[in-house]
């Protein structure tokens, strides 16, 4: 009888669980599987931490695996320590503790940490990033205390962050480099709607702000911000939303090969056959990936290939992007820079309601919807397809074609 193969998996996230996930589907019995994980919980929905912050939920709503789901499946869960070594030829790993878990297959899933912007003051106990349950749990402590806040950075999770700050009674204020929010994700027009609808909520902007230094007092307290302007924002906390840097640190120090991230092919394999990496920590073909729906695509991938089922590829796709702050509802997907094509539009302020749909060589190739998203997927799937439209131009902007 063929004894299971040791499979270790580094990393309790969303990308590392869909993988295993995936795999119990396809092959349940083939490994003896050891996840370790950084952060002393079972698996839970990093996308949901926004929901958390404003008081809407707690972790127990959050939490996809508890322990007992590990146990009930045979798998072991180390949770609270991190990987500090990896011995590649004697195929084991090493816990901060000293615990030492052979492998005969290693998944890399080590994710990312937040990128901290190398100003003065950034060291204070009262800056802090947005990126898992323990940030969360700093900010609520904190804000009984810090009542006016910036948060630095108008991407997804700075808004998700002034949103549920300002829901927990802060008089927030968001400080962003670009022009308008969102501008990666939206155009300037959908911007403007979104900000107007969110400081209608109270929320405050200053933008096209860079920020030059985080000002302590000669109390040792923080109380603002500098810009390079020589403006000044009053504050007692700052959170910083700026983006993300791949954790590779444990991949460079085992030998494999690195760029910005984990070099991977197209079955998530590194260039030890052995070891593969999926999520955040992935450089594939030059792209790094910070959205869930092309984590979720490398799992599938990965699982496949752990579970001895034969080939299959990971092909970056076109993403959309949607943001989770209750009752505004945003799509955007593929590319909608005003070089990209022509523009199709219609505005409704009374909704309001926005639509922009990139077309060029008689297909759909970006789409921008604020107030009414209702048709997004089926855009998305028109972007994503490359679908001729045959005449249908007429009819898009109400919907796509069946």
């Amino acid at each position: 009888m063929r004894h299971p193969e040791n499979l270790v998996i580094i990393g309790n996230g969303m990308a590392g669980m869909r993988t295993l996930e995936e795999l119990l589907e396809l092959a349940p019995d083939r490994y003896h599987i050891t996840v370790i994980g950084a952060e002393p919980y079972g698996h839970y929905n990093r996308i949901m931490l926004s929901p958390v912050l404003a008081g809407e939920k707690n972790l127990q709503d959050i939490m996809l695996h508890a322990p007992e789901w590990y146990l009930a499946r045979g798998i072991t869960l180390i949770a609270g320590q991190s990987v500090t070594q990896v011995h590649r030829r004697q195929r084991w790993v090493r816990t901060e503790y000293g615990l030492q878990v052979p492998y005969d297959r290693l998944v890399l899933a080590t994710g990312s940490s937040p990128f901290m912007l190398p100003l003065p003051g950034k060291d204070h106990r009262d800056v802090i990033s947005f990126r898992d349950l323990h940030d969360v749990q700093q900010m609520v402590e904190r804000v009984a205390r810090c009542r006016h806040i910036a948060v630095i950075g108008g991407g997804l999770l700075g808004l998700e962050a002034a949103h549920g700050l300002q829901r927990q009674g802060a008089c927030v204020t968001v400080v962003h480099q670009a022009d308008w929010l969102l501008n990666r994700q939206l155009d300037r027009e959908a911007a403007a709607l979104l900000q107007t609808t969110l400081t209608q909520r109270g929320l405050h902007f200053r933008l096209a702000a860079s920020t030059r230094a985080i000002e302590i007092d000669a109390d040792g307290r923080l109380c603002g911000l500098r810009f390079s302007d020589d403006e000044r924002l009053a504050c007692d906390m700052v959170v910083m939303a700026v983006g993300i840097v791949p954790n590779i640190a444990l991949a460079r120090s085992m030998g494999l090969q690195c760029d910005r991230a984990i070099l991977v092919n197209d079955t998530l394999q590194t260039f030890d056959p052995r070891i593969y990496a999926v999520g955040e920590c992935v450089q594939h073909r030059g792209t790094l990936f910070g959205l869930v729906a092309p984590l979720y695509e490398q799992a599938r991938v990965c699982a496949n290939h752990l579970a001895g089922m034969g080939y299959s590829r990971f092909l970056t796709q076109a993403t959309a992007t949607t943001i989770k702050i209750q009752g505004i509802d945003l799509y955007s997907a593929g590319n909608f820079l005003e070089t990209a094509g022509e523009s199709l539009i219609f505005r409704d302020p009374a909704g309001p309601i926005y639509r922009r749909l990139i077309i060029d060589a008689d297909r759909l190739v970006g789409a921008v919807l604020y107030g009414d998203t209702e048709d997004g997927p089926a855009y998305f799937d028109y972007i994503r397809e490359q679908r001729p439209l045959r005449g249908q131009r007429a009819q898009l902007l109400f919907g796509a074609p069946t």
